[in-house]
């Protein structure tokens, strides 16, 4: 606009989130200046790792950048899910098959808790024995004595 033999600006006030028409006739959407107060932190499951991983691989140059854009991941990040992935897969692959070897030192405690358990269980059982030989010795000194009173008895 040339007002005065001077060229002015002409600037448009345009509300947020509102279709602004392009020479092309295409329609964009404003983005949101607002930023948010604090950023949130976006975590990821192992199959959304995979399933992008897998994607990404699969395409040329181009179709790489849209995915990122489309998803709002950075390289950085699918170098670092790369590490993970191959990182697990060498310790799958590392691991051993069959049952975990267990600690020596654990299997001698538990060796020594069974031991100490059946020692336990001979050792009430003895206790229980001796209270009842004691009982039966009780009861064979009072029948002793009982007879030995009534033959006396007959005896006189």
């Amino acid at each position: 606009m040339v007002e005065g033999g001077r060229e002015h600006d002409v600037v448009a006030t345009i509300p947020t989130g509102a279709s602004v028409g392009g020479d092309d006739g295409h329609v964009d959407q404003v983005p949101d200046p607002e930023v948010p107060e604090r950023a949130r932190v976006r975590h990821f499951s192992a199959e959304y790792k995979l399933k992008i991983l897998s994607e990404y691989e699969s395409l040329d140059r181009q179709g790489k950048g849209a995915l990122l854009r489309r998803e709002g991941l950075y390289t950085a990040l699918i170098s670092e899910w790369r590490k993970q992935r191959d990182k697990g897969a060498l310790l799958a692959l590392a691991q051993k098959k069959g049952r975990p070897e267990v600690d020596p030192r654990e299997r001698e405690n538990a060796r020594l808790r069974r031991e100490n358990q059946r020692l336990a269980a001979e050792l009430d059982k003895a206790q229980h024995v001796i209270r009842v030989q004691g009982e039966l010795s009780a009861l064979l000194k009072a029948l002793a004595n009982e007879s030995a009173e009534s033959d006396s008895e007959h005896g006189r």
